[in-house]
């Protein structure tokens, strides 16, 4: 198919989101001014999610990206859930006991997340009851241990993904009375999801990740150039200090077995993950709670199979590595995006589009043609479409959909081509998958004159 510009427009723009932080009293306090996302889906259904929320009963701003694998099923837990499992692991002693005293006698209770969502970005209510009890066990077991301390985000962060990853592994062991519910625990656990979360607060930015999506931080340089700061590492095979780590966590026998093909036990790309119990669990116990299991379970192929050379779990974890970075002036956005968007371009590019797109100002790059023999017919054509794009000054209203536009149609000049975004866009389902992932994406837009008041 041939897709006119306004088709594509509409394709790219079904899911984006952008949301402002509102000024009181005519003056901006957050050093956050605001954030675009969107996504692009090549699975059908999405395995892409992200959330994004406003801390209320602690300071701060929580943003996140998930990946999933095996289906959606994990993605979308992890979504709904992972920030109130942060936000309570940042809660002072105090209010935590104000939440727990108001679930004691049915009081209505105090908000503790604020959420921007698009109508797309659901929450599936038959299973809300079952989360907030985690959840709740969750608080009530912080109260007891109470050390009086405050609690350091780092350490939240890391709490709060073990804990999540933990209860996702539980709720699927015990399972459910209700079918519906047990079948849907059992999909969460089984299959598995990626996680790169920001939480900004004042000059503090902390990035936690657990496996290949990438926080990539904006800097605008003295003369107005573009830089990118990268603030996270992937977990695969390409991290070797990821492949020590697995290694160091089994026995020598297992070395030549751990990664094959640049895989976990030659099945898995990222080393670390929510959820994959088929890489967490022993295989008694996988086999038992597989055979109680509903009979869909039975039906699908994935859960029945074992790893090969599974001696020793668990091989995967969901604990993310964690980043701190103050901000500075010069720090102007932070790029969250699944490794739909880093397949496709550097993080150079990705830092100069988007730096660009912001400022509205053009470095004019010389117009570079590589090893190509270039007519002069072409070469005009070059120049006048940059002047075109120049004068459109971006049809794009969301910073994360230009981003897209740019990862799906870049031709070998670095400018986008209408024919190629036209081709990638009209790829039917079972074959869009072949040349490119789902794409989830969140710019976040600082803002520097609160930064530099610091």
């Amino acid at each position: 198919f041939y897709l006119t510009p306004p088709q594509v427009n509409s394709i790219l723009k079904a899911n984006e989101y952008s949301f402002k932080v509102p000024e009181f009293d005519g003056k901006n306090v957050s050093s956050v001014l605001g954030f675009d996302s969107n996504q692009l889906p090549a699975n059908a259904p999405i395995e892409d999610r992200r959330s994004a929320a406003t801390c209320l009963q602690t300071r701060g701003m929580l943003l996140g990206v998930f990946d999933g694998h095996a289906g959606c099923a994990c993605a979308q837990a992890v979504s709904e859930r992972l920030f109130y499992y942060i936000a309570v692991s940042l809660l002072p002693h105090e209010t935590l006991l104000e939440i727990e005293n108001a679930v004691e006698s049915g009081r209505a209770l105090l908000p503790i997340l604020q959420w921007h969502k698009h109508p797309n970005d659901y929450f599936s209510k038959e299973a809300s009851k079952l989360y907030f009890n985690s959840l709740r066990t969750y608080w009530q077991e912080l109260i007891d241990l109470n050390s009086g301390e405050t609690t350091d985000v780092r350490e939240a962060l890391i709490n709060a993904f073990k804990r999540l990853d933990n209860d996702i592994s539980l709720e699927a062991q015990v399972g459910d009375p209700n079918s519906f519910l047990n079948y849907l625990v059992l999909r969460v656990a089984f299959s598995g999801a990626t996680a790169c979360v920001a939480h900004v607060d004042g000059v503090d930015l902390h990035i936690a990740n657990t496996g290949d999506s990438r926080a990539m931080l904006g800097v605008q340089e003295e003369d107005g150039s573009w830089s990118a700061v990268n603030l996270s590492y992937d977990h695969n095979a390409q991290n070797e200090h990821e492949v020590e780590r697995v290694k160091m966590e089994h026995p020598k026998s297992e070395e030549k077995s751990l990664v094959k093909q640049d895989r976990l036990l030659g099945l898995l790309m990222p080393f670390r993950a929510f959820g994959d119990v088929k890489f967490k669990w022993s295989i008694e116990l996988q086999k038992r709670v597989v055979e109680s299991g509903p009979d869909q379970l039975n039906d699908n192929e994935y859960t029945k199979f074992i790893p090969p050379n599974y001696h020793t779990p668990p091989y995967l974890t969901a604990e993310p590595e964690v980043i701190h970075h103050k901000l500075r002036p010069q720090d102007k956005f932070l790029v969250l995006a699944t490794d739909g968007l880093w397949e496709t371009m550097h993080r150079q590019d990705v830092a100069r589009i988007v730096g660009e797109y912001l400022t509205g100002v053009h470095h004019q790059q010389p117009i570079a043609v590589g090893g190509y023999k270039v007519t002069l017919g072409q070469m005009h054509g070059l120049l006048t479409e940059r002047r075109a794009r120049i004068s459109s000054v971006f049809e794009d209203q969301n910073a994360a959909t230009h981003l897209i536009r740019h990862a799906v149609g870049n031709n070998e000049f670095g400018t986008v081509d209408h024919e190629r975004l036209s081709k990638m866009l009209s790829l039917p389902e079972e074959l869009a998958r072949m040349y490119r992932d789902d794409i989830t994406i969140i710019v976040v837009q600082f803002n520097s004159h609160v930064i530099g008041a610091y």
